[in-house]
């Protein structure tokens, strides 16, 4: 583990990011709350910065500063392509994920009938579920679930055959979960959907910061994410199987653009947030290698990966050591993003947090985190959810060690 954090460029990284130089209590602030949204690559911020100085426009104009608009959204619809071995035209931003997956929801759903399934899961984020339940309420669809087992926090794909069914239409799962980690088997669920010819739809919003991410590998048909969880702006992301896209029948107005990727982005986009995407994307090109994107990106992923795992291995083996925590986490074999979600027995989650804020400029996060189904499966949605610390590339284990000692000392407060 030592070698791993001292090969990574830590320094260099660190760098990159105005945030980490904020005080708070006269402490430099931690964030360990990246699941929730990272900090900004500066590259995203000057890129913003640099589209509204010059003079911002909107699209189809016969003159420079609507031309380079469209020019920046392309230029970052590749970017996210590459990122995720897409092509560009199957590129779509939006206000955020979960708006973009209502808008394909009620465009799907417009093929649907009575009688049809959808399959979801319950260890997702709401935003790859209530979508697809109101659609199948509004259509009188059938809904199954993939169980989550409260004991390893996994799903339980034993009966696969028997939840995805050749009536099923739709089968949304994500690929990791954003409240305890878990990193699901999808290209196995994702083979028993393409049997029945059922649409698989991947929430890779929690996972894209972590590890690679290949649409192809996965299986997946919709694969969606949020710029602001890997270093860039508020911007969701959705990444749409061309078949697929061709056949959707959005909602939209009647002069709009009925082509390819512009027939679902409704109304003007967020043209400046749009022009911090590839700045962000290609920060973590940047710490890859390889003589092509995909290559640096791969091997990016890699350095990032490693890094933060080790960071995540002494973090969870010093929660282990302390009898009053409660970890909640799959076994050791099941792979898991660097997200980490525990309790501390006789004091509440939210209070957890105010202390570490205020005694210590550890910033973590408390609650159910939109992954209420499995709050509510555990029980413990009606005492505060679950106190969350996540990491990003940009943590330090100096850092870590702050937030290990500032747990240990509001435990020994208790004893």
């Amino acid at each position: 583990m030592t070698k791993t954090l001292r090969s990574f460029p830590i320094d260099a990284v660190r760098q990159q990011f105005p945030a980490l130089k904020r005080t708070y209590q006269g402490k430099s602030a931690v964030y360990l709350d990246g699941p929730g949204g990272s900090q900004v690559v500066k590259s995203s911020m000057d890129a913003i910065y640099a589209y509204m100085a010059n003079g911002g426009a909107n699209l189809h104009g016969s003159f420079p500063s609507s031309r380079e608009t469209e020019a920046t959204i392309a230029e970052a619809r590749e970017s996210v392509a590459q990122l995720f071995g897409a092509k560009s035209n199957e590129v779509v931003f939006g206000a955020n994920m979960t708006t973009i997956t209502f808008a394909i929801a009620r465009a799907l759903g417009r093929q649907w009938q009575a009688g049809d399934e959808l399959v979801i899961s319950e260890l997702d984020h709401r935003a790859n579920v209530d979508p697809w339940l109101s659609i199948a309420e509004d259509r009188g669809m059938t809904v199954r679930w993939l169980r989550v087992h409260p004991d390893s926090l996994t799903l339980e794909l034993e009966d696969l055959d028997d939840i995805i069914t050749p009536r099923t239409k739709l089968v949304a799962v994500g690929l990791a979960s954003n409240a305890v980690g878990t990193i699901n088997d999808v290209p196995t669920i994702a083979s028993k959907a393409r049997e029945v010819g059922a649409i698989m739809a991947v929430d890779a919003v929690h996972a894209t910061p972590h590890f690679f991410v290949d649409r192809d590998q996965l299986g997946a048909d919709l694969l969606l994410c949020s710029a602001y969880k890997f270093f860039g702006p508020h911007i969701g992301i959705a990444v749409i199987r061309e078949e697929l896209f061709e056949s959707l029948l959005p909602y939209k107005l009647a002069p709009a653009p009925h082509y390819l990727p512009d027939k679902l982005e409704t109304g003007t986009q967020n043209h400046e947030g749009i022009a911090g995407i590839k700045p962000a994307v290609q920060f973590i090109a940047c710490l890859g290698q390889g003589e092509t994107l995909r290559e640096q990106f791969r091997s990016g992923f890699e350095l990032i990966e490693s890094y933060e795992n080790a960071l995540a291995e002494k973090m969870r083996n010093a929660l282990q050591a302390i009898p009053e925590v409660t970890l909640y986490q799959a076994a050791p074999e099941v792979p898991k993003t660097p997200t980490i979600a525990f309790r501390i027995a006789g004091i509440s989650p939210q209070e957890v947090c105010q202390r570490m804020a205020d005694d210590h400029a550890v910033f973590v996060a408390d609650g159910d985190f939109y992954a209420m189904t499995l709050a509510d499966k555990l029980g413990i949605n009606q005492d505060g959810g679950w106190i969350r610390a996540g990491l990003a590339p940009y943590n330090t284990e100096e850092e870590i060690d702050r937030f290990i000692q500032g747990i240990q000392e509001i435990v020994h407060t208790l004893r």
